[in-house]
């Protein structure tokens, strides 16, 4: 009898270990001893099975559930390793034998009883569904874009898929479905406060993460993501996890010395980071006021600031945005806006937001945005900028919000620039509209 993989039991308890505690998968994988002890191939197969299961459940499910009898209940920890293997057989490139015998022995190790329905479920994905699969994304890549074949190739619910397309050209669309499931890029941006590219480079090299040098300043891939924790240049602030979008969306907001910059959202304060290495490296530092509503996150922020060598120049406020005034506060060069947002464009590295999100979420976040922006607008100085950003692909939180405030009292004196996503190599993707104040 052939016994499962450590990495499909590594992965197994990681999708388990989410389900009891209702926690992150990544932190789940940032603490596992099991994961960090595999050889490097067997943990990127653990990692993109964990992550896999979480990111596709429902579409697992469903799939699972079509080749049961009805009102078959499964236990708990069969229907992890089902969905171990059925997204190993729909999504990877295992041959299909082997994910079938594979996925047998898992649901044995947890239930040996329920080795035969394991055969027999996984027998009918390998032969029924991988094929259904496999003919969607030839369509998508012919052009003929559906919401159902989105769904399928992106494991995502089909109104998401459907709200994508709609707010997405046909092959945008396709790409965002087809990335949705792929391993995200391990991008880190230097801090250009601190380090310039090629200084943040040797760091990297020195510690074993293979960097490479990405297309935006600042920017760098890794090659060997896992000999980042250890090493202490994120705690240092000498790096920062982020991704290659993100790190466009900062550039591009990209404040001249000396500007006033209040920068709205903060959160961990990495794009306020990025926003000060972009004005130092054009000369000089800029002054910001990062607003987050979460006071602790807001402290964490400043002790962040402090490690990252530009508490000097930022000051964390703790504050609901929407209630900021330019008596409060005066007003800025460059008011920067990264909105709450469904996060539906960085599936890839937030495996449960798809099936986390419900229909309504995104007219509900698109009132909150539409707030902050009225809010944020009297804020911005004669000749100054304002920079709306989102991570969301979807219409009704992006271009709808921009061209409301565009059409309401609040958005009076302000004028378009430029909106819109930009296509980089293996990133999420984030939206951005620049207005100006005349």
């Amino acid at each position: 009898m052939t016994r499962a993989t450590a990495a499909r039991r590594t992965a197994l308890a990681l999708v388990g270990e989410r389900r009891r505690r209702g926690a992150r998968i990544r932190e789940l994988m940032r603490a596992s001893g099991e994961l960090s002890a595999l050889a490097p191939r067997d943990r990127a197969l653990a990692t993109r099975l964990a992550m896999g299961c979480v990111a596709a459940e429902g579409a697992l499910d469903r799939v699972i559930d079509a080749h049961l009898r009805a009102g078959a209940h499964l236990e708990p920890r069969v229907r992890d390793a089902l969905r171990v293997s059925a997204f190993e057989i729909l999504y990877l490139a295992t041959r299909a034998d082997v994910c079938v015998s594979q996925g047998v022995e898992l649901v044995r190790g947890v239930a040996p009883r329920a080795a035969g329905l394991a055969n027999a479920v996984l027998r009918r994905v390998a032969s029924e569904d991988a094929p259904a699969l496999a003919a969607a994304r030839a369509r998508l890549g012919s052009g003929d874009v559906t919401a159902d074949d989105l769904a399928l190739v992106g494991g995502m619910p089909v109104w998401l898929a459907e709200r994508g397309l709609a707010s997405l050209e046909p092959s945008r669309a396709a790409a965002w479905a087809a990335g949705a499931l792929e391993p995200a890029g391990a991008w880190v941006a230097a801090n250009r406060a601190r380090h310039t590219t090629d200084e943040a480079h040797a760091l990297l090299a020195d510690v074993g993460c293979a960097p490479e040098a990405g297309p935006l300043p600042g920017s760098l891939l890794l090659g060997a993501p896992a000999a980042l924790a250890p090493s202490g240049l994120v705690e240092a602030v000498d790096v920062l996890p982020c991704d290659l979008a993100a790190q466009r969306v900062a550039l591009e907001a990209a404040p001249a010395p000396g500007a006033r910059v209040l920068e709205i959202g903060s959160g961990r304060g990495t794009k306020t980071v990025l926003l000060e290495g972009a004005a130092r490296a054009a000369g000089g530092p800029c002054e910001i006021v990062a607003v987050e509503a979460d006071a602790r996150r807001s402290e964490r922020a400043a002790r962040r600031m402090a490690a990252a060598g530009v508490a000097e120049h930022v000051r964390c406020l703790a504050a609901d945005a929407r209630t900021l005034t330019p008596e409060l506060l005066g007003t800025f060069d460059l008011v920067f806006v990264d909105a709450p947002c469904t996060g539906s464009g960085t599936l890839a590295r937030h495996p449960e937001i798809a099936w986390s999100l419900e229909p309504s979420a995104p007219a509900e976040l698109a009132r909150l945005q539409g707030e902050i922006l009225a809010a944020a607008a009297p804020l911005v100085a004669p000749g100054g900028r304002l920079v709306y950003a989102t991570c969301s692909v979807l219409a009704e939180e992006d271009e709808d919000v921009v061209r409301a405030l565009l059409a309401s009292p609040a958005g009076a004196g302000l004028e378009l620039d430029v909106m819109g996503r930009a296509d980089l190599p293996r990133a999420d993707t984030h939206f951005s509209a620049t207005l100006r104040r005349r």
